[in-house]
């Protein structure tokens, strides 16, 4: 056979087996896209006024981002280590009242009372489903569209928000200013757990142009390249044309993917944005440091940060007392490193020098 008649049958061939492309699916994070981040309009349905961001993808977040769920955890993990359980509000409804006050930027507290109208105890109304009234001192529990609806009486829920400078119905946490960078990491992660769960890893064009190889060949190589998706991916490929000339097969990357694809740094910058939006100390949630010097001294770090982070939000959270009248809750004392002592004086906190109690 001529070199035309074969440059012939590969044209014939060509034209009943058309060239064909194959791709893997996109990675896809749980929380779509940026709509979360976007103000809406507070409207009401005649009965209560609707948060500004979703509180059920609000609530998403809190796994967006180890960082993230870290951060979170840590300070109310110090709030719930100081707090002095009273009669009238459990250890858990103090947990859960800190957690959906840090992560949702709301937090809501029950007025349970006893046969006489007093407060007999304090339960716990979850953010993600309570909503302010329309009426003034009325709220809703709401449990999604078509679910759950009760109306608690009129002045039975004290509501605590971290403050929001466009409107005053709802709170807004304060770390909302890094959503974007902990959903960046977030879909960083995904999309290199795709790649690797992929196997396949199309980074690359497989451009075949020996006219040697007949359309068996071709079919043969695609095979070979489907089957190494999945459990027994990254196997090598060998492919023998005879008398095959150079650059019959070559292999042109689409992006280095493995090494250039800033995944690294990506996850460190989003780190960085989660952690300033939190202003937490990295030692304090198990971020390894890179240089030799370290980060100095915890038990200094963390005092600081008691100081500075977790008293201002336990004073916000003292706030309770007057409302209910009593003192329903209240911190033990905080020792710190150099022997000093961060004691709650009232509604407010007061430090004590080392020798001085």
């Amino acid at each position: 056979m001529t070199q035309t008649s074969e440059i012939e049958q590969v044209e014939a061939d060509a034209v009943r087996h058309p060239a064909t492309v194959f791709s893997f699916g996109d990675p896809e994070s749980v929380l779509d896209r940026r709509e979360i981040a976007q103000y809406f309009e507070i409207w009401h349905n005649g009965r209560w006024y609707e948060p500004p961001l979703p509180m059920g993808r609000l609530a998403q977040t809190f796994n967006m981002a180890p960082y993230h769920r870290s951060a979170v955890a840590l300070k109310v993990n110090l709030l719930v280590a100081q707090q002095v359980v009273s009669r009238w509000m459990s250890a858990d409804v103090f947990e859960r009242w800190a957690l959906d006050f840090v992560q949702m930027g709301n937090g809501y507290l029950e007025w349970i009372p006893n046969m006489s109208g007093r407060l007999a105890r304090v339960e716990h109304s979850p953010a993600m489903h309570t909503r302010a009234g329309v009426d003034p001192d009325v709220y809703w529990f709401v449990n999604g569209p078509m679910g759950n609806i009760h109306e608690y009486e009129r002045g039975r829920i004290f509501h605590l928000q971290q403050p929001d400078v466009a409107q005053e119905i709802y709170g807004m946490p304060e770390w909302l200013s890094a959503l974007q960078s902990g959903l960046l990491s977030e879909n960083a992660t995904l999309f290199r757990r795709r790649y690797y769960l992929n196997g396949a890893h199309a980074g690359f064009l497989l451009y075949l142009s020996e006219p040697l190889a007949d359309m068996k060949t071709a079919d043969a190589i695609q095979e070979k390249l489907s089957q190494a998706k999945g459990v027994g991916n990254f196997k090598n490929l060998f492919v023998h044309i005879p008398k095959g000339k150079k650059d019959g097969i070559q292999i042109m990357p689409i992006a280095d993917v493995t090494a250039k694809d800033e995944f690294s740094s990506v996850k460190d910058i989003s780190r960085d944005d989660l952690l300033a939006a939190h202003r937490t100390p990295p030692q304090l949630i198990g971020v390894i440091p890179r240089n030799n010097g370290g980060f100095g001294k915890v038990s200094e770090t963390r005092d600081a940060y008691y100081e500075g982070e977790i008293v201002p939000i336990a004073r916000r959270m003292l706030r309770a007392n007057a409302w209910f009248g009593m003192q329903v809750l209240s911190f033990a004392d905080y020792v710190c490193s150099d022997g000093s002592i961060i004691r709650q004086q009232g509604d407010g906190f007061v430090k004590v020098p080392a020798g001085a109690r």
